[in-house]
């Protein structure tokens, strides 16, 4: 088994002099139970700012040319420029010796959403089928899944909610569900649920409306009506009686009727999913070309796709894709989900396999071998330049402008709330150098205005600090991996850091 990441007990004074330490007299305890001076000067803990203390530090820190430069050059731009590593930018390069011979193209843009997972999801799914129907370039429907999405988590919440009636309603598990219950983010558990539930569309049948595309306002009135009907599903839960439940059934599907007229008002219908679309395209040498399928015949050809991308390398299938998680904080090679966190309620629940850094890497370079893009999780706003498309670690150095440095390790981050997966992207390509990953070539959805046209260039080191997530075949892992997944899961709590959607 896995190393486990313990959590420091809580200061207990007791304790404490029975180990030795001090008291907040100024003796120490010998073991005896005697006491003797301090091998240092005692002194009281300062509870107050103190003016004196702030005018002293000033001149110490001014008497310093160099912070004098520093506050001479904050004071015009961001920090982040000036401080760049120049020395680890210039290895920062987007070249790789070990890449997919199909991308996928064009580079796709959420805009101001949060539907990275649905983006990176459908850049992973996109890619067989421009295989399949001989295409240049190709985009599905994002908007389409985030349509369903969105009311899929409107129920998932209002049976959230009926659950934990008898709870407070201060309580820390109802105050974590209200707080966004209809969130952009998600997981691949999630977008897989919607695809067997309700398949995919191509990009040009159901296009992004504004609303999807900037999505703050909306999810601020679902929120606040979601709210409101949650109160009233709590009340009625509370009187426990025939008539409530009878009550509750029917305003359970009054509630979800009025969610789905706001989305469908903000968002437009979408194609039916059991009913035949008809998509006409010109495919890559010229020929126009026409399908018929429903949508959900269309993703089951994405899920199920068995195209060899490479000759002589296996086939994989979305269908058997699971997701590899690295979070320290917890025991390795143990599978975890997360208490009350998904969005089809019958779907299948929210699984990660915990295991080392190393293993997670080995599972990613074995997709890559044969071909297939790989959708991750990540803490992209740490360490990172949009601008450049760098992900690197060692990307700015704060001791130059600041006479500091960050010293928490990932569990740490992850513990305290510095880190988190907030972000999914597509790795598709990897450098490596004496057997050993050196950088990796991302796919992001921001537009061909981020980074190089698109694309990013994450550093190895980076993606062992930042990265927690990649999401792979059960062909590509060894049999000790495979058996994880018959694991009970061990129940995060829904505030968990691993609770937070990407």
């Amino acid at each position: 088994m896995g190393t486990t990441y313990s959590k420091p007990e809580p200061f207990n004074e007791k304790v404490a002099l029975s180990k030795g330490h001090t008291s907040k007299t100024n003796n120490t305890v010998e073991d005896d139970g005697s006491t003797r001076p301090p091998p240092y000067p005692a002194r009281e803990r300062a509870r107050l700012l103190s003016l004196t203390d702030v005018e002293d530090w000033n001149n110490t820190l001014l008497s310093d040319p160099k912070n004098r430069l520093a506050i001479s050059g904050f004071a015009g731009q961001s920090w982040e420029p000036l401080l760049a590593n120049r020395k680890a930018l210039r290895y920062d390069q987007h070249i790789f010796n070990l890449a997919i011979p199909e991308e996928g193209t064009p580079i796709t843009n959420q805009r101001s959403s949060g539907r990275c997972w649905l983006f990176a999801s459908t850049n992973v799914f996109r890619v067989p089928l421009m295989k399949a129907y001989q295409l240049r370039e190709f985009e599905l429907s994002q908007a389409y899944l985030f349509y369903w999405d969105k009311i899929e988590k409107a129920n998932y919440f209002f049976e959230q909610i009926i659950a934990t009636a008898d709870e407070d309603l201060s309580s820390r598990l109802v105050q974590k569900l209200l707080q966004d219950p209809v969130t952009d983010g998600g997981q691949w558990d999630m977008v897989a649920n919607l695809v067997h539930k309700y398949g995919l569309v191509p990009h040009t049948l159901y296009p992004d409306a504004f609303h999807a595309q900037n999505s703050s306002r909306m999810n601020w009135l679902l929120t606040a009506k979601l709210r409101e009907q949650a109160l009233a599903l709590r009340k009625l839960a509370a009187r426990r009686d025939d008539h409530s439940a009878y009550l509750m059934a029917i305003s359970k599907d009054k509630f979800l009727k009025e969610i789905h007229s706001l989305v469908t008002l903000l968002l437009g219908p979408p194609p039916s999913p059991d009913k035949e679309f008809v998509w006409q395209f010109y495919d890559a040498n010229g020929t126009a070309r026409e399908v018929r399928q429903t949508p959900v015949e269309f993703g089951k050809q994405a899920f199920q796709s068995q195209i060899r991308t490479l000759s002589r390398s296996p086939a994989a299938s979305p269908g058997r894709y699971f997701s590899l998680v690295n979070d320290p904080r917890n025991e390795y090679n143990r599978l975890l989900t997360v208490d009350k966190l998904n969005n089809v309620l019958e779907g299948q629940p929210l699984t990660y396999a915990n295991v080392e850094m190393s293993i997670l890497k080995k599972a990613v370079i074995a997709m890559l071998k044969a071909g297939h893009p790989v959708f991750f999780g990540c803490d992209v706003g740490k360490s990172s330049n949009s601008a450049l498309g760098v992900m690197d670690a060692d990307i700015a150095d704060l001791t130059l402008g600041f006479n500091i440095s960050l010293g928490m390790n990932k569990a740490e981050r992850i513990a305290s709330g510095e880190s988190a997966m907030t972000h999914a992207m597509v790795i598709t390509a990897v450098h490596i150098e004496n057997d050993q990953p050196v950088r990796w070539r991302v796919e992001n959805s921001w537009g061909e205005a981020a980074g190089d046209k698109g694309w990013f260039v994450m550093t190895d080191k980076w993606m062992d600090e930042y990265t927690f997530q990649a999401v792979v075949d059960s062909n590509f892992v060894s049999a000790d991996v495979r058996a994880i997944l018959n694991q009970v899961p061990y129940v995060l709590p829904r505030w968990d850091p691993m609770g937070v959607l990407a």
